[in-house]
């Protein structure tokens, strides 16, 4: 771990390293400066031949990033979990074009814990409750807690439109995201996607996601006609310049709450964010 990044690892297809390196990624210059190692710690050198399978480690070079200018209040701290309040507009890891902006390196940095993980994933433009291992040794037990279904999660949104259903109601349908596009699509089959709606306030609602698809909960607002407020993606792409803040999309995960796979006890979070 460097500065709360850890390096790259890249397959090989086999043969002189620096060459590979270079013709696949244009960073054969690393391999001349020392940057490139095996996992034993050996520096490859411009001679090094691996053979097809083996595994290199480098660090990349960081993208220029907006810097999110927006606090990342801590919720809960202890020798197994951190909870965060995380902001809209904060990735929750490093991904693409945002890599140091993200609550897991500003985390990393700030607590000093190199073995910090996601449990679970909120949408960059999605604020609230998001919770981080704080060691290796216990992460496996909280993200399987996650992918089972085992947390129940609570949304509020700030919607417009008058949806087409009678609410409360229970929106089921087949959600799929496909690599390079931007909007997850609603498909015929069978379903993988399920949320309890249920309105609080004139324009504000509750929502209850009993699976954890890909934009699942703005895919299923927009479909009953009520897009959330701010969403630049359902139910159409809108461009927004990187540095703009001025927007925010008005969802925010208000409370997690779950049975800790540790200590056994009972668990509630919740966020001091409005949408």
């Amino acid at each position: 771990m460097r500065d709360g990044l850890g390096p790259a690892r890249l397959r090989l297809r086999g043969g002189n390293v620096h060459d590979e390196l270079q013709s696949r990624f244009g960073i054969g210059a690393k391999v001349l400066a020392g940057e490139v190692v095996l996992p034993n710690g050996a520096v490859v050198d411009a001679t090094t031949s691996l053979p097809a399978g083996a595994h290199v480690f480098f660090y990349r070079d960081l993208p220029e990033e907006v810097e999110v200018p927006f606090e990342l209040p801590i919720l809960h701290r202890d020798s197994d979990i951190v909870v965060v309040d995380k902001p809209h507009f904060l990735a929750t890891m490093p991904r693409g074009a945002h890599v140091v902006q993200t609550a897991l390196v500003r985390l990393r940095r700030e607590l000093d814990l190199d073995e910090l993980a996601p449990a679970h994933r909120l949408d960059r433009l999605t604020a609230g409750v998001l919770l981080f291992t704080a060691r290796r040794e216990v992460r496996g037990a909280y993200q399987t807690m996650f992918s089972r279904g085992a947390v129940d999660k609570t949304y509020l949104a700030v919607a417009q439109g008058e949806p087409s259903v009678t609410l409360p109601a229970v929106i089921r349908n087949r959600i799929v995201k496909r690599r390079g596009q931007l909007q997850a699509v609603v498909e015929p089959g069978e379903p993988n996607a399920e949320t309890f709606i249920e309105a609080v306030g004139a324009d504000t609602y509750r929502l209850t996601p009993r699976t954890g698809r890909t934009h699942q909960l703005r895919v299923h607002m927009a479909s009953i006609g009520a897009p959330i407020a701010g969403d630049p993606l359902y139910p159409q792409v809108e461009e927004v310049a990187p540095e703009d803040f001025s927007t925010p999309l008005r969802l925010v995960a208000q409370a997690l709450e779950f049975e800790d796979p540790i200590t056994g006890r009972p668990r509630r979070f919740v966020s001091a964010r409005t949408p």
